[in-house]
């Protein structure tokens, strides 16, 4: 589950002849921006980014690609783009980097995410951080310790999510996904994704809190409703992603009327 030197040396050497194609444009001093990597190509910018944070942070995006989809070889493949999407990024002015898609930073480990986080902050000079670390970001202002996991993912990712979070001190209690390597056009609807949390929480024996991951979901507005349904706050990809990126940001992450971890953070 460990990241091979081999593989991060890789990505060093991309990412420095990335930097030789040109230098840091000046940066915008009204809002500090916060950069952000998705997995596709030509990804917008979620959202739940204005929703959460109508003022006073820019964002940015980026992505690497993932044509062998969420599976542990696309990952392996997608990952010496992140480097250089990182490289761009602070280009652009990012102030800070958050590596976006959860199972793309989690898939080979604790270590192996840390890595990462140090590996692009090295190459950019920015603070870095992943949607992984807005998960542990979120079960951590929950004070959750034992928790129900829902996911997009087949099962053999899911179990990679399970192992990571118990290398950062969580019990995961029950674990159901949708089995999904790419994701059909309505094949997560809210009504789908709040049938998965409410199944997964049922089987939890009554977990701290709800975990729903995959950035690709949404489910801002499935948050309250499913909190309101199993009665633990929830943390989700994007909206907690986007709240650890803002935090390390310097901004304030509160956003009131999204859930009970968003409300305290």
């Amino acid at each position: 589950m460990v990241g091979s030197r081999r593989q991060f040396l890789k990505l060093g050497g991309v990412a420095t002849a990335f930097s030789a194609l040109g230098g840091v444009r000046l940066e915008a001093a009204e809002e500090p921006a916060l950069g952000l990597i998705f997995p596709p190509l030509n990804y917008p910018i979620p959202p739940d980014a204005k929703l959460l944070y109508p003022t006073g942070v820019r964002f940015l995006g980026n992505g690497v690609g993932l044509p062998g989809g969420m599976t542990p070889e696309g990952y392996d493949e997608a990952i010496p783009r992140v480097l250089p999407a990182a490289q761009a990024l602070a280009t652009e002015g990012a102030k800070v980097i958050s590596v976006f898609g959860s199972s793309l930073t989690f898939y080979k480990g604790a270590r192996f995410h840390d890595e990462l986080i140090k590996q692009v902050s090295q190459a950019t000079g920015r603070p870095a951080t992943t949607q992984s670390n807005g998960l542990l970001d979120g079960l951590r202002t929950a004070n959750a310790r034992r928790v129900a996991v829902a996911t997009a993912y087949t099962d053999v990712v899911t179990d990679r999510l399970k192992i990571f979070l118990q290398e950062y001190g969580f019990e995961v209690t029950s674990a159901k996904g949708l089995g999904f390597e790419k994701i059909p056009d309505g094949a997560a609807t809210h009504d789908i994704l709040f049938k998965l949390g409410s199944d997964a929480y049922a089987n939890s024996k009554k977990a701290d809190a709800l975990v729903v991951s995959c950035g690709a979901l949404r489910t801002l507005d499935l948050i309250v409703p499913l909190e309101n349904h199993i009665k633990v706050p929830v943390v989700s990809s994007t909206p907690h992603g986007l709240m650890n990126g803002v935090r390390l940001l310097g901004v304030s992450p509160r956003a009131k009327g999204y859930g009970m971890v968003l409300a305290k953070a």
